[in-house]
């Protein structure tokens, strides 16, 4: 596999590398190249305006796989943060203080011609394409760095599995009501095709409104289309959800059960409440 490339690449004390982009062939810049075309023909009339606008100013169609050190050099002036290159997964630590800092870890590899329609594992396309556009926001930014801050303190009390809950269901897969319609805005969703029309048209899943207590009671699932999409109103609602303080909600999660990936419960605005066919078809 194209990974291999980096198996033993030197790395920083942060799990940086050097991405080494003149290594890259023809045929690895033409996939990127079709992946990105694929992408963005589905997402045109899906993605929220502020992903497509982003798409535009950094500049990420027409020249193969983006070299991070240019494309931090047209992020960071808008936002301050840059994409810093690593070999796959890092330590949760690790992450967190990439995103304090502003800094985004995104895998350098890119998928095999043979995995170009599902990959199991996060590549260069997920990283880059799906989650650095919203970078470029300035309220989504903040937030971001605010999720890397209190990355330390979910650690600290064992409570990890909440905070990444959060990021399951925004950051990977949330929908966003924007000017009313529903609109993308996860990373998972946005470097899937199939997904980027599941989520927003299928029947099947369930589409409850953004509650964070909720959300970070919320089992997922890793292996498939996601049973629940969680919906903000806005990145301004959401940054602010995440502003306040998490000790005593931490506290009240410690004994609350897990909820489902696909239950409703009382409370829930639901926007849609799913069929729950695909769960039953796949089953």
């Amino acid at each position: 596999m194209v990974k291999n490339r980096y198996a033993d690449a030197p790395r920083a004390a942060d799990f940086t590398i050097d991405q080494m982009w003149s290594s890259y062939t023809a045929e690895e810049h033409d996939r990127w190249d079709r992946l990105y075309a694929r992408a963005t023909k589905v997402l045109r009339t899906r993605a929220c305006p502020e992903f497509l606008h982003a798409l535009d100013r950094l500049a990420l169609s027409g020249g193969g796989i983006p070299d991070m050190a240019e494309l931090s050099e047209r992020l960071t002036p808008l936002t301050g943060w840059q994409v810093v290159p690593v070999t796959d997964l890092v330590p949760d630590d690790i992450f967190f203080d990439h995103l304090a800092n502003r800094r985004f870890p995104a895998g350098a590899f890119i998928r095999p011609e043979a995995e170009f329609d599902y990959l199991s594992e996060p590549d260069i396309f997920h990283d880059i394409f799906g989650h650095v556009p919203l970078l470029a926001d300035p309220v989504y930014a903040d937030f971001m760095q605010a999720y890397g801050r209190g990355g330390a303190r979910a650690l600290e009390r064992g409570q990890l599995k909440n905070l990444a809950r959060l990021y399951w269901y925004t950051v990977e897969f949330g929908l966003i009501r924007g000017q009313g319609d529903l609109k993308l805005f996860g990373a998972g969703i946005m470097s899937s095709v199939a997904e980027s029309r599941f989520a927003l048209e299928d029947p099947s899943p369930n589409r409850i409104a953004f509650d964070l207590e909720r959300v970070m009671r919320t089992e997922y699932d890793i292996d498939d289309f996601q049973k629940t999409y969680f919906v903000i109103d806005s990145f301004e609602d959401l940054r602010a959800a995440c502003d306040a303080d998490f000790g005593p909600l931490y506290d009240r999660l410690r004994t609350a059960p897990d909820i489902a990936p696909d239950a409703v419960i009382d409370g829930d605005d639901v926007l849609w409440r799913g069929t729950g066919s695909r769960a039953r078809s796949v089953a």
